[in-house]
């Protein structure tokens, strides 16, 4: 009996689990329509935020905390640069969103309008910017124009937008640093791409250098801007950090270099903490320039008083005065908890924020308001997510969950991260003294991993033309809701006037009071 022939057909071909290389797909490349969609989001932005911008005030004063910043803002336009607080004594947060306010307050002058103005033009930033990185993501335009949209529909980015607290500024900045990232990813891919078609994949067993990776360096420039808004900054600092990391050691893993971690470890790491540690940490530093120019400012010549004239370190005397005028914004922060009897009719803890169970009322007016038609009318501004996309958060988290884990969705991944960002490290204090506004940044990466659901009910592979058409109408249908939903709470997101009966209808949860 003979053997059988070594190079006879196979009976069943080989196909293997995976393919051996990742697609050449380095982003959306229909550029003339992303372009458009980009456009007409824009206006649609625009017309939202900036609409009536200058009501409602508290008798043409600001209205909530805008009563902290909107002064400041205006004492840096008249005092050098340099925000002064006499009544705590004590400067709360970084000065690069009061500076920002300021911007508005120099064009119109100190107003309504002029301390919205920056916070207004950064909300229409922030929806460009999702739609952007949405489209990106999901290699969509129509996808990335749902985000757009349903960010524009969104009450707590809406209310966010037109009102002068920092964290409007602080989600513009994150979002941006975000989507800087996701180019720098579709950016390493293309150059590992040329890499192998090159043979240099596997020159050594760490994998090729990348070069200069300049939307990474933009990330940390906006991350430091972050920092230099609220100190909630350092947290997107960490957890984009490793972010961008992990989508290294992916891209070397799938292009099939020799040792992936260890190149990843040694090629990548070092300049991504110069990027995501080292540069944000020299743009916050560079924010305090007029605060380290001033003669004034608060704490700014403490060595040789409070703290003493020698130092362990051969540290600059304005580097320690910072140190110590920084420590002492810590302790206040610090000391914010309940536990010292710190409370707040409207603050909320972290577990209540997915699906805003317990928003904050910026201001209400029921003293002598007319012009709802109603002999008693109620004038309120709440923030609050609009419930059509904040109630079902659990179950778009727990896909998003599956899709990243079981499935290795990176998109979701990504959203995910962001999104996190957010709000697990709000749980390490649960004492501290908090509040819905908090979640603003939380709110952009929702939207994201909502327009990917819908992406993925859109463009579902294998389905039949009717299940296509199917999903066009439950996504649309959808997207609809969420508008009309808006459309329902605009009066209490603007301070319209409504009769108590509307008022009393727009509050869909006892917690809502």
């Amino acid at each position: 009996m003979t053997a059988p022939a070594t190079n006879a057909p196979r009976a069943v071909p080989v196909i293997s689990p995976a393919p051996l290389l990742p697609p050449a797909d380095f982003g959306p490349v229909d550029r003339l329509q992303g372009w458009a969609m980009t456009a007409v989001i824009a206006a649609l932005a625009a017309i939202t935020r900036f609409f009536n911008l200058g009501s409602p005030t508290d008798a043409g004063t600001p209205i909530f905390d805008e009563k902290h910043y909107a002064p400041q803002a205006w004492q840096m336009l008249h005092n050098s640069g340099v925000e002064d607080n006499p009544g705590y004594g004590l400067v709360v947060h970084p000065p690069v969103g009061k500076q920002l306010i300021a911007l508005g307050e120099a064009i119109f002058g100190y107003n309504a309008v002029g301390w919205r103005f920056s916070g207004a033009v950064c909300g229409v930033i922030t929806i460009v910017l999702v739609a952007r990185i949405t489209r990106r993501l999901s290699r969509s335009t129509l996808v990335g124009g749902i985000a757009g949209l349903l960010l524009i529909a969104d009450g707590v980015n809406f209310v966010s937008s037109r009102t002068a607290l920092l964290d409007g500024f602080l989600v513009t900045f994150v979002v941006a640093a975000f989507g800087c990232l996701i180019v720098d990813r579709d950016q390493v891919r293309a150059r590992m791409h040329l890499a192998l078609l090159d043979g240099r994949i596997a020159e050594t067993p760490w994998g090729p250098r990348l070069g200069v990776r300049w939307w990474r360096f933009g990330a940390g420039v906006l991350l430091g801007l972050a920092c230099a808004t609220k100190w909630s900054g350092l947290y997107f600092v960490a957890f984009f950090g490793l972010m961008t990391l992990a989508f290294d050691i992916v891209a070397r893993h799938q292009y099939r270099v020799p040792r992936p971690w260890l190149g990843a470890l040694r090629r990548d790491l070092g300049p991504s903490l110069y990027a995501l540690v080292v540069v944000p940490f020299g743009v916050y530093l560079a924010s305090y320039a007029p605060w380290f120019a001033s003669e004034t400012a608060i704490s700014r010549y403490e060595a040789g008083r409070s703290i003493g004239e020698d130092s362990l370190l051969p540290i600059p005397d304005a580097l320690r005065s910072l140190w110590h005028y920084t420590y002492g914004v810590y302790r206040f922060h610090s000391g914010l908890t309940n536990s010292d009897g710190n409370h707040h009719p409207w603050e909320s803890k972290p577990w209540a924020w997915p699906m805003s169970l317990r928003p904050v009322l910026y201001a209400i007016d029921t003293e002598n308001v007319s012009g709802c038609g109603a002999q008693s009318c109620v004038k309120a501004v709440m923030l609050v997510g609009t419930p059509a996309m904040w109630f079902v958060a659990v179950p778009v988290l727990g896909w998003a969950l599956w899709r990243s884990i079981v499935r290795r969705d990176w998109r979701f991944a990504a959203a995910l991260v962001g999104y996190s960002a957010g709000f697990l490290p709000w749980f390490i204090d649960i004492d501290r003294q908090m509040y819905f506004f908090y979640a603003a940044t939380m709110a952009p990466f929702l939207v994201m991993m909502i327009a990917l659901i819908c992406g993925d009910i859109l463009y579902k592979p294998g389905v039949n033309a009717e299940r296509r058409t199917l999903g066009l109408i439950a996504v649309s249908c959808y997207v609809a809701l969420v508008i009309t939903n808006f459309a329902w709470l605009y009066p209490i997101l603007t301070g319209l006037p409504i009769s108590q009966s509307t008022w009393n209808m727009q509050i869909w949860l006892p917690s809502w009071r």
